[in-house]
Order: structure tokens, then sequence, then C-alpha cells
């Protein structure tokens, strides 16, 4: 295979690993997870195979929403280090081959930020104009917030001035008015501030509600997507090879308007909602199906642009993309108590205990993820295959600490349970059960198959850089899709269902003279002189495959 000089592309085949500082490691043994602790587990990272280290909001904080209520952009809360604890974790990281971006949260700020303490103030405050003010009293906008449980409006009213101010999200998290000049000038100072520091780009938190010009004056910012184009020049500029990770939860032909359209210079990267939740409604029907419609939907994209795959991410596992009776199906499946359930759209669990510990099902689901076209990313304790606690309040309960032994709170930190972020998991998936140390010296434990799939992933540029197309082939729970990159071509078949199956596939260009040879166990399966391969497949079975040819020089 023809090797290029990819390197200012590094996220097309990247693997990003998301974590929350707060609950990942304590090393001064208060009870919060550290930078220190970070530093300490950056090995585990690197052995696992990360290249990009995603970090949750680590910013000073009012803890109204897990600290997306940030209360100074520029800083570090001193619960987790310093700054210079941050840079020690970026040298380290980068010393390792990884890179590290972070939240970027500016669509709205902490009720408790100076800017919005000054802007509530006085009318005539010089911050006023930050937010998005109104002096009639707002209509029903019930149908309008993000989190229908603990608000009823997206306009709260301030008695200082008597007017109402607009929030998306809590009414404790005022939103940014970015048809203002300065605002806009100051999140690009935030972007620098932090890209000169070390960063090699941002996850933007809700791009739509950022570039949301309600209740302003919209022909201040006549082109929203014109800012976003600025905001990826600068980091383009300031870093070179950064990038802008969005959460753009919205179907795909609205998703491609936030990549620039066919340009591919707005947002570098954005999630697959639409593929995860496919993916899900898949999973509970047993029928590949929604999965492959899906992804046969996806726009095509821009050199310069990339989906980013997951499972599992740090919010609410939502489903609001599927109808209610799909929702229904999946929640039927996978969330039958209403604990389970969050915002009446979506699951607060993890992958594990929704397939009932099956490692089967857990393994292929994986093996699903790493071999679908895009960049995967992985949230922390994913790969041991941790639970979550449903005792937590809403969305905390997949955020629980990390477990890296079986002694004490599952080795995060030596403090008393009372002073830690939140409760370790219990039950099935407590610590004694699954972590890290245990896992790492088994080799096949579920880190030991992550690996493997991560290592092979990497080893594969057709799944980050190629082409991709659904194979045709009559078992209905099965998925076999192709992807292709300069001469080479990888096969990938999952079988959602419990039974064993066998599917032929042909390929196009393939005869006799081709093999297909597997990447993840040994084996291969012959190509016929029609070009048609039997692939056998067990209950919940997996299998990659590369296309050889008999004289190829390729190392499989």
């Amino acid at each position: 295979m023809r090797i290029t000089d990819t390197s200012d592309l590094w996220w097309k085949n990247a693997v990003v690993y998301c974590l929350d500082v707060e609950t990942f490691m304590d090393w001064d043994g208060d009870g919060t997870g550290d930078f220190a602790g970070l530093a300490q587990r950056i090995d585990h990272l690197a052995d696992l195979g990360v290249t990009c280290l995603w970090l949750m909001p680590f910013y000073p904080t009012a803890e109204r929403d897990d600290g997306y209520d940030i209360t100074d952009f520029y800083g570090v809360d001193p619960r987790l280090g310093t700054h210079g604890d941050l840079v020690e974790v970026i040298r380290t990281a980068n010393d390792r081959g990884m890179r590290v971006i972070a939240d970027l949260v500016v669509n709205h700020t902490s009720r408790k930020h100076p800017w919005f303490r000054s802007a509530e103030s006085s009318k005539d405050s010089p911050y006023r104009d930050f937010y998005v003010w109104r002096s009639d009293p707002p209509p029903d906008t019930s149908d309008q917030v993000v989190f229908p449980d603990q608000e009823d409006s997206v306009w709260t009213l301030s008695e200082k001035t008597g007017e109402w101010y607009l929030h998306k999200f809590y009414k404790e998290q005022p939103d940014l008015n970015i048809t203002n000049p300065l605002v806009r000038d100051e999140v690009a100072k935030i972007m620098g501030f932090w890209l000169q520091l070390g960063l090699s780009g941002f996850r933007v938190d809700a791009v739509p509600f950022f570039l949301e010009t309600q209740g302003a004056d919209g022909g201040a910012l006549p082109d929203p997507h014109h800012y976003l184009r600025d905001l990826r020049a600068l980091v383009g500029r300031r870093s070179g090879s950064g990038i802008l990770l969005g959460e753009v939860n919205l179907p795909y032909e609205q998703q491609l308007e936030f990549f620039g359209g066919t340009d591919g210079d707005e947002l570098t990267m954005q999630f697959d909602f639409m593929g995860m939740q496919a993916l899900y409604l898949s999973l509970a029907r047993g029928d590949a199906g929604p999965l492959a419609a899906a992804l046969e939907e996806r726009p095509g994209l821009s050199p310069d642009a990339q989906w980013a795959t997951f499972v599992r991410n740090h919010d609410e596992l939502t489903l609001d993309k599927l109808s209610d009776e799909e929702r229904a199906e999946v929640f039927a499946a996978f969330g039958p108590e209403e604990r389970m359930q969050v915002y009446g759209r979506g699951l607060r669990r993890r992958l594990p205990p929704m397939l009932d510990g099956d490692p089967r099902r857990v393994r292929m689901v994986y093996s699903l993820l790493f071999s679908l076209p895009g960049t995967p990313v992985l949230f922390y304790g994913e790969e041991i295959g941790m639970g979550e606690d449903l005792d937590a309040e809403g969305r905390l309960a997949v955020r629980t600490p990390m477990q890296w032994t079986s002694g004490r709170n599952g080795g995060f930190s030596p403090a008393e349970p009372r002073k830690l972020p939140g409760p370790v998991v219990t039950g099935g998936f407590a610590p004694e059960y699954v972590n890290v140390a245990d896992q790492r010296n088994d080799p096949d434990s579920l880190l030991s198959f992550m690996k493997l799939l991560i290592r092979r992933y990497r080893e594969s540029p057709e799944l980050g850089w190629g082409g991709f197309e659904v194979l045709e082939q009559p078992c209905p729970e099965v998925l076999a899709h192709l992807c292709t990159w300069d001469d080479g071509a990888l096969v990938a078949a999952h079988n959602l269902g419990p039974e064993p199956r066998t599917v032929p596939l042909t390929l196009e260009g393939c005869d006799s003279s081709h093999r297909l040879v597997d990447l993840l166990q040994p084996g291969e399966v012959p190509v016929s002189d029609g070009g048609v391969a039997e692939v056998a497949l067990g209950g919940y079975g997996y299998r990659w495959l590369r296309v050889v040819a008999q004289d190829s020089r390729r190392l499989v």
C-alpha cells in the first residue's frame, strides 16, 4: 500500500478517549480526581492505544451541571490542580504520542460568572449585552427546554432589573449572545489561550445552541456559519493541525451544514448521533437493517472532515431521533425500568449492563464500533466494561469513579467514600469484578480485546480514510460492509443475532486468486472464481477480513 504524508490529518484514524478528571484518579487523597492522578495514568491510555485525550470541563464551576456551568473560562478548578498540572498532563500525553483536546463550552456561562453578575446588576453594565434579555413577559416555551424535568421555560426573570434572560439549559446557565462582537472576540481569546497552553483543539459543546440567535438582533449576525468558519480558521492558524469536534445532534442533512457543506471548512468532526441511535434500534431488534440504512444515508464529506463514531458518551444516551414506537422498542430491550430512562428520550446506562453482561454481545458491539468508517470515541471505563450507578442523579449514573483495582474505592482514591465525587459502582459490575489491574494480566479480558481492536484499527487506514459500502447478503441479522482506501480493502461482518449464520459476500474485482484473511483471530476465507466468499459467523459473531491477492506483499 502506498503511504502518504497524513500527519496534518491525524484525526482521520485517531482513537479518542473522553474522561472527567474529577472521577478518573485521585493522587493527593482528598477524594477528588486530579491532574496529578491523570498524569500517573497516561501510560494506561498509551498502552490501550489512545491517540487523543478529550478532557471534560476542568474549569472553575458553580457545580450546577457537573462542570458545564463555568465561572472562569481561563481557569483550572483548584480541586483538580493548577495550570502547571494541566501542562504537565499535556506534556506527558504528547510524549506518549497523544494529543489533548478539551471541552469548549461557550454557549452559556454560569449565573455566578463575573460577566453575568455584572450584567444582572445594571442595564448599564458593559456586560449587559453579553447575554440575551427581554423586557416583556415571555410566552410558553416549555417545549424548548433541554432538561424538561428541571425547567419549564427558557426565560427566567432577574428581579434586580426586572427583565428576563435566555437559557436553553438550566436557569443557572444564562446563554451568551454571539451576535455581540465582543462576545465573539472573547470566545476567540479563550480558544487562543488554551491552544497556546498546548491543546490540539476542542470538543465544542452544543453547537446548534451556541450559534442560536433567538431573542437577539438576528441582523447582527446574519450568517452564524460564517462565524463557525472563522473559528475553524483560528484553530488552523494557531495550531496547524488542531480540530473542532462538534456535538450536533441533528439529522444528517442539517449536520452537513455544520461541516461547511462539501467545503468542509467548519467543524472538523461531528459525532454520528443518527448512526448511534440506529445501532441501538438494530441491537434491540437483532436486525442490522436500521444501522445499515443510517450508514447509507450518511452524506459524503470533504477530505477535511470526518464522522466520529461512538457507542456511549458522557451524556444521556439520547434516542430523540427515533420514532416513539422505535424508542419504545429500545427502552423495552435496554431500559425497561423508568429509573433507567432520562427526559423521556434517552437512557442513563452503560453498554455492558444493557446487554446483561454477555461478553459475546459486548465484544461484538465494540468490534462493530471500530470497524465502522470514521474516528472511534471511547468514554472512560469502556475498555474494561464498567457499569452504571442507577441511584445517582440523572446523567451522573455513568460518571462514576474509574475502577483501577479490586481494592478500596476501586483504587480511585484512599479517601473516605463520602468524600468521593460519587459512589463507586456496586453489584455485578463492582471493582471486585471489573477493574484495570486484573484485566491487564488476563489475555482473555475485555481490556486485552480492546487493545487488539485498537491495534488493528490503527493498522487499517481503510477504516479512517476509505470509502464505505454496505454489502448485500441474505441474513437480516448481519451487517457486512466493505471499506477501501488506495489499494487496500477490508471486509467486516457482524452478527447481531444469537444464532450462527453463514453469509455469501460478492466482492467485485475479486476471484480465486484472492483470499480474506482474519485480522482478529487466526483464519481465512477463500474466494470463488465468481468473487463470492462464504463467511461463517457464530451467534453474536464478528470478523474483520483483509482482502489479499495471491501476489500481495502486504503483512496482514
